[in-house]
C-alpha cells in the first residue's frame, strides 16, 4: 500500500489541478508531508513537478487563444529565477516546524481566497498601464519595478516552499495592470512553468528528489489531470471553489495539529 500510495497523491493532486488550475498544486506538498512524512524539503520538489505541469498545460491553452503578456512574462520569470535558489537555500537551512507553520498560514489564505467572491481591488492609476494604438505595456520605470517585485517574491516562495506562487502573482496583476483575468492567468501560467521548471532543475543538482516517490507520483497527477479537466466542464464553479477552499482549510488545520504534537 505505501508503494501505490504516491500514485494516489498525484491523482488527486491532478484531479484538483484539471479543476482549479495551477491553484491545486498549493496542496501538493501538504498531502506528502502529511500522509508520506516528509519534510518540507522533501516535498517541495515533487510538488513542483505537479505546478510546472498543470501550468504547462494552461500556458498551452493560452498561447493557442493569443493572450499570453510574453514581455512581462520573460521580466516576471527573469527574477523569479533569481530569486527562487534563495527560497531553496533557506528551505533547506530552516528548521521543518516553522515551514509547516508558513504552509498551513498560506493554505488558509487560499482557502479564504477561493470561498470568497469579492473581486480583487485595482489601483486607482495602475503602474503599468496599456498602449492603445499598439495593445502593448508601456514600460514606464515603475511599472517595470513593479514587476520585478512581483516576480522576485513568487520566485522565492516557489523555491521555499515548492508552490508555484499564482497565488501571489494573478492577485498582483489584477490589481497593478488593466488586463482582463485570462490574459492575467495566461500569463501568470507562463512565469510559474519557467519558475517551477527552473527550480525543479535546481533540486535535481543537489540531489534531493525521491524518486521512488516522485515517478508514480507524476504518473497519477497526469491520469487525475485528465479526469479533473473532463470533470471541470461538469461541475458549477462555485461548488468546485467551495470544496477547494474546504480541502486547504482541513489541510491547514492538520499541519498545524502536526505541529502542535511535535511540542
Amino acid at each position: 500500500m505505501t508503494e501505490l500510495l504516491p500514485i494516489f497523491l498525484g491523482i488527486g493532486t491532478g484531479v484538483l489541478l484539471g479543476l482549479t488550475g495551477a491553484g491545486g498544486g498549493v496542496v501538493a506538498a501538504p498531502l506528502l508531508i502529511l500522509t508520506m512524512h516528509q519534510s518540507v524539503a522533501s516535498s517541495a520538489p515533487i510538488a513542483l513537478i505537479a505546478v510546472s505541469m498543470g501550468s504547462a498545460v494552461g500556458v498551452l491553452m493560452g498561447l493557442r487563444e493569443g493572450i499570453v503578456r510574453y514581455r512581462a512574462a520573460l521580466l516576471l520569470s527573469l527574477m523569479g529565477l533569481l530569486a527562487s535558489p534563495v527560497g531553496i537555500h533557506l528551505a533547506r537551512l530552516l528548521p521543518n516546524l516553522p515551514l509547516l507553520v508558513a504552509f498551513a498560514l498560506l493554505l488558509l489564505y487560499q482557502g479564504w481566497r477561493y470561498w470568497s467572491d469579492e473581486g480583487i481591488p485595482q489601483d486607482q492609476q495602475p503602474p503599468c498601464q496599456i498602449n492603445p494604438s499598439e495593445g502593448r505595456f508601456i514600460w514606464t520605470r515603475r511599472c517595470t519595478l513593479t514587476m520585478m517585485r512581483m516576480g522576485l517574491l513568487t520566485g522565492f516562495l516557489s523555491g521555499l516552499l515548492g508552490v508555484g506562487g499564482g497565488f501571489v502573482l494573478v492577485p498582483a496583476m489584477r490589481r497593478h495592470t488593466p488586463l482582463s483575468i485570462h490574459s492575467i492567468a495566461a500569463t501568470s501560467l507562463m512565469v510559474l512553468t519557467v519558475v517551477s521548471t527552473g527550480g525543479l532543475i535546481q533540486w535535481i543538482a543537489i540531489g534531493n528528489i525521491q524518486w521512488r516517490i516522485g515517478i508514480p507520483f507524476v504518473g497519477g497527477v497526469l491520469v487525475g489531470m485528465a479526469v479533473g479537466r473532463i470533470k471541470a466542464r461538469t461541475l458549477p464553479e462555485a461548488l468546485i471553489r467551495r470544496v477547494f477552499a474546504l480541502l486547504c482549510v482541513a489541510v491547514a488545520g492538520s499541519l498545524l495539529g502536526k505541529v502542535l504534537w511535535a511540542f
